[in-house]
């Protein structure tokens, strides 16, 4: 990646997103693995940040679940990131944000609410905020589940889901941001 801080990515004008689920080690840190691989297979890595977090930090700085960076593995994918909280300044660093499920969502739109009246933030940040699935093509579910309680199976549902939405975001982002296109 070219830029190494949310900060940096917008003084290079770069396209940031932000991948959240409740503690950023299973479906944000996937999501953001697999955005990641499509962004670099289309030679864009230059032109985005990305990044994820949890709307919880209990695992902060400890590395995505093993199960998932297995799955994620075998399908070409490497998980490297490393569990953080959501806080404020990603409201002002990030273009998008994208919640896993609704109650992430929530969550978010919820932390924007607290900070928004101590902090410097774009009043209208919250409009950053979308679910993830709503970019799903050849999916009907409107959240991704969280796959931490459940067997090998969950894990793969969500890298499908992450798949589609983060094929779809992708071609969204670059047919509507000028920063982006693949010229």
């Amino acid at each position: 990646m070219a830029s190494t801080t949310p900060g940096n990515a917008q003084t290079t004008k770069s396209f940031s997103v932000l991948f959240v689920c409740l503690g950023n080690i299973c479906r944000s840190p996937a999501a953001e693995g697999v955005f990641r691989h499509l962004v670099e297979e289309r030679g864009l890595d230059s032109k985005f940040y990305i990044d994820s977090a949890g709307t919880i930090n209990y695992h902060e700085g400890g590395p995505a679940d093993p199960r998932m960076r297995a799955a994620s593995k075998r399908r070409g994918v490497e998980i490297t990131s490393i569990s953080r909280p959501i806080r404020p300044s990603d409201f002002r660093d990030f273009d998008l944000i994208l919640a896993m499920d609704r109650q992430n969502r929530e969550d978010i739109l919820e932390a924007f609410e607290r900070w928004r009246h101590r902090e410097t933030l774009p009043a209208d940040a919250d409009k950053k905020v979308r679910l993830m699935c709503s970019y799903c093509k050849k999916h009907d579910e409107t959240e991704v589940p969280d796959p931490y309680y459940g067997g090998p199976q969950g894990f793969e549902k969500v890298l499908d889901l992450l798949e589609d939405a983060c094929e779809s975001l992708l071609e969204s982002i670059v047919a509507e941001d000028s920063r982006v296109s693949d010229s």
